[in-house]
C-alpha cells in the first residue's frame, strides 16, 4: 500500500529555518504524481502551502510563503522536500505531505479533493 511519512519538523526560532522531507513508498511510478505540501494549525481549515509537478520544475505556493519556501523533488528517492527559511510564528503548524492524482500541479492545486494520499504530518514549531 502506499504510504507517506514526513520528517524534519521541530522547534525553531522565528527568523530560522527547517527542511522538511516526505518519503513515499508503495506509488507504481512516484514520478505520475504531482506533489504537495499543507498545513494545519489549531482551529484552521488545512490550507496548501505548495505544489510541484512530477518533473519538478513547475511549483506553486501559497501567497503567505512564496519567496521563502521552496519545494522540490528528488525522484530518484521517492522524496519530496520543503525547505523553509525566514521563518515566522504563524507558519507553525502540522505540515502534511499528499500525492495528486495528477501528473501536474495546475490551478487546483490547493483543491485537497485532488489528493489521493496523505502523510500524517510533522509538527513544526515557530517561537518568538
Amino acid at each position: 500500500q502506499v504510504q507517506i511519512a514526513e520528517s524534519g519538523g521541530g522547534l525553531v526560532q522565528a527568523g530560522g529555518s527547517l527542511r522538511l522531507s516526505c518519503k513515499v513508498s508503495g506509488l507504481t511510478s512516484f514520478d505520475d504524481y504531482a506533489m504537495g505540501w499543507f498545513r494545519q494549525s489549531p482551529g484552521k481549515e488545512r490550507e496548501g502551502v505548495s505544489c510541484v509537478n512530477w518533473r519538478g520544475d513547475i511549483t506553486f505556493y501559497g501567497d503567505s510563503v512564496k519567496g521563502r519556501f521552496t519545494i522540490s523533488r528528488d525522484n530518484a528517492k521517492n522524496t519530496v522536500f520543503l525547505q523553509m527559511n525566514t521563518l515566522k510564528v504563524e507558519d507553525t503548524a502540522v505540515y502534511y505531505c499528499a500525492a495528486k492524482k495528477y501528473a501536474d500541479c495546475s490551478a487546483s492545486w490547493r483543491d485537497r479533493g485532488d489528493y489521493g494520499y496523505w502523510g500524517q504530518g510533522t509538527q513544526a514549531t515557530v517561537s518568538s
